[in-house]
């Protein structure tokens, strides 16, 4: 299977990390969805990143619907998701959280870095933002009595936390200080040293930040 997108992108990141945990081979072809959208065109005419094609040729779109796959493919009785009900809506709710962070911030990165600064609109830039530091809070609140992450303990909701705050203060640090969200930068610097994060590092030769899924 190949794991089509760059890995500057959240979604695809997580994706990637996500089936490494379960064990689920795959080769990772980085194309870009703004830099070379002809190539990832001729993959996927949608052009949506991660883009994951199966060994029949079948494509699956959408980072969350790819795990959800690889959670199927996975050997009986290993997942990244709790078995417990409750526990597995708290991991729902933080992994929501998660992706609603990293959605308002590829919108803040269009509206910032993509459209023209005549063009911006204020007032919207605004209640994003807004919406992003209400992700992040929440965020925060959930990380204030996290353990350090261990490699045998890894769940979806923290791949997806971790995955989201390196994007995040990577991309938006001028509004998002890692001071303001200790808990968070901690935990996701911790998980940064895993094996499974090292094997897909954010940013390789010639990546520039910015790719998100879309």
């Amino acid at each position: 299977m190949k794991l089509v997108g760059m890995m500057d992108s959240p979604y695809v990141r997580r994706a990637a990390i996500s089936m490494s945990c379960l064990g689920i081979s795959f080769e990772h072809q980085a194309v870009s969805v703004l830099r070379t959208f002809e190539e990832f065109h001729k993959i996927n005419p949608v052009v949506k990143a991660p883009t994951l094609v199966l060994d029949d040729g079948e494509l699956l779109m959408d980072s969350t619907l790819i795990i959800e796959y690889a959670e199927a493919l996975a050997e009986p009785g290993r997942s990244l998701m709790p078995a417990d009900m409750a526990e597995r809506v708290r991991a729902l709710r933080r992994i929501g959280l998660g992706l609603a962070a990293c959605e308002k911030t590829a919108q803040m990165i269009y509206e910032l870095k993509l459209r023209p600064k005549e063009k911006q609109y204020a007032p919207w830039l605004k209640r994003v933002e807004g919406q992003l530091l209400a992700a992040l809070a929440g965020m925060e609140r959930e990380m204030a009595t996290q353990p350090v992450p261990r490699e045998e303990a890894l769940g979806q909701w923290q791949i997806t936390s971790a995955v989201a705050w390196q994007f995040i203060h990577a991309t938006l640090p001028e509004i998002v200080a890692a001071l303001a969200f200790p808990a968070l930068n901690r935990f996701s610097e911790d998980a940064e040293k895993l094996k499974e994060f090292l094997k897909h590092p954010p940013i390789g030769p010639g990546v520039s930040v910015g790719s998100t899924e879309s």
